[in-house]
């Protein structure tokens, strides 16, 4: 039970420091650190099973901070980086200047910018589908669709909440959490996937699309927003009027390459290719291939500022919540619900919030639910409760609370991308969260037996 305190403690040291205004990648890295110091004193391992210990647990803290700039530097960080270097490039040639341009003329009949916000986030939650990183989501519908829905007057605090928000609920019938959560609760995927979960979700994210369109309404009134949308007359640019397609292309390129129409390709991989293809474009409309590479040298920059803001917050982030894991919060929490004997209304709710709770303080989605899952099957069987009314919510509940967790990737890198602190983020996307983790919750009270 110390290690649940100790890590209640740091956790709520570095949440007050942040609020206060200090740098959240120094906050977190530092809060990181001194979790995994505290892990090597308590005698536990600093690093997780996949990474080589040093040999000594004082150089284990800095082996595991080097693992994370690689890791995250050359996985998540290289597509947030080549994401953020494709959507500067896009300013750079005049593409996003014609999709504001473009896309005013059938928009001017919206009066309202928080419908179109609305409509945003049901196509955003659509994309889901097709990618199933939240933080690789997210990234992406900052890179294309976050400037479209400032420049069309939401601000960026809203739009950055709703490019966080569309992998908080599970849509897909094959995610990893997916086909495990229907083997613990001992029902074919088919059944589990489309007759169960599918039906609970559509119902919470349109109760988290409607949320969406109150809160951020209303903190946009009361942090005084004023719409800054620009005048169409306002913008000059002399790119051709199809340049409004190219900021999508990587939208375009993952559906495409999926595996079924062409081969399966990585994002970033898919990001070359729009690059490439865009520099092309370029070179035939100058002639020459000096601007080109003007345009390209927008692009390198842009990555590197992606690189300074938001990857390092990344590693920072990731620190701290190997140091919540390896102090021994995470293997609190599970003992929690290991040894709840309550009914299954309460013992569902109390898995729930522990998901939940472990969702925010680690930023991972899939980890907490991986590690609660296991335990379903024998608390299920032991209270004589349907598992898949005690894991569907627990499944939900881990997608959500990462999606209100200030470390989280998909939270970081959007806010990262919006120049915000992540806590801006949180608070934008926390009211949704909390109202699609209650629709969950009754609809499967309603939808799914509770007893065998």
């Amino acid at each position: 039970m110390i290690e649940l305190i100790i890590g209640l403690v740091v956790a709520a040291i570095v949440g007050r420091y942040i609020f206060k205004g200090y740098t959240a990648t120094g906050v977190l890295l530092t809060g990181g650190i001194v979790l995994l110091a505290i892990t090597a004193i308590l005698g536990k391992p600093v690093l997780p099973s996949g990474v080589t210990p040093t040999g000594n647990p004082i150089t284990d803290i800095f082996e595991y901070i080097k693992y994370l700039l690689m890791e995250r530097g050359g996985g998540l960080g290289m597509l947030i980086m080549v994401l953020c270097g494709f959507a500067s490039y896009m300013t750079k040639i005049g593409a996003n200047d014609m999709v504001v341009k473009m896309a005013s003329k059938p928009l001017k009949f919206i009066k309202s910018p928080y419908i179109l916000m609305v409509a945003t986030y049901f196509v955003a939650c659509l994309m889901s589908l097709a990618v199933s990183s939240a933080a690789g989501l997210g990234v992406l519908l900052m890179a294309t669709l976050f400037p479209l829905m400032v420049n069309m007057g939401i601000s960026r605090g809203a739009a950055a909440a709703i490019c966080a928000s569309p992998a908080a609920i599970i849509l897909s019938p094959t995610s990893g959490d997916v086909v495990m959560a229907s083997h613990a609760a001992n029902m074919p995927l088919i059944d589990f996937a489309f007759k169960t979960t599918l039906p609970i979700s559509i119902m919470a994210i349109i109760a988290m699309a409607i949320t969406h369109f109150f809160w951020q309404r209303f903190l946009d009134r009361r942090e005084n927003f004023t719409n800054d949308q620009l005048e169409v007359s306002e913008i000059e640019t002399d790119a051709p009027k199809f340049y409004c397609i190219l900021p999508f292309t990587p939208i375009f390129g993952v559906l495409l390459f999926n595996g079924d129409i062409l081969p399966n390709l990585n994002i970033v991989t898919v990001l070359i290719i729009c690059l490439f293809s865009t520099s092309v474009i370029e070179f035939i409309r100058h002639r020459k291939a000096q601007p080109v590479y003007v345009g390209l040298e927008a692009a390198y920059q842009g990555m590197a500022n992606a690189f300074s803001s938001v990857v390092i917050l990344l590693v920072a982030a990731g620190v701290f919540a190997q140091g919540l894991k390896s102090v021994g919060f995470i293997d609190n929490l599970l003992h929690l619900a290991d040894v709840a004997g309550a009914g299954g209304i309460v013992l569902m709710i109390l898995l729930v919030s522990i998901t939940a709770i472990a969702a925010i303080t680690t930023g991972s989605g899939n980890a907490p639910f991986y590690a609660f899952v296991e335990l379903i099957p024998s608390l299920a069987a032991k209270m004589g409760i349907n598992p898949a009314y005690l894991v569907i919510p627990m499944l939900q509940a881990s997608n959500l609370g990462r999606t209100i967790s200030p470390v989280s990737g998909v939270v970081v890198a959007c806010s990262g991308i919006a120049k915000l602190s992540p806590f801006d983020v949180v608070k934008r996307t926390s009211v949704p969260v909390l109202v699609g983790l209650l629709t969950v919750i009754i609809a499967t009270q309603f939808m799914v037996p509770a007893m065998v």
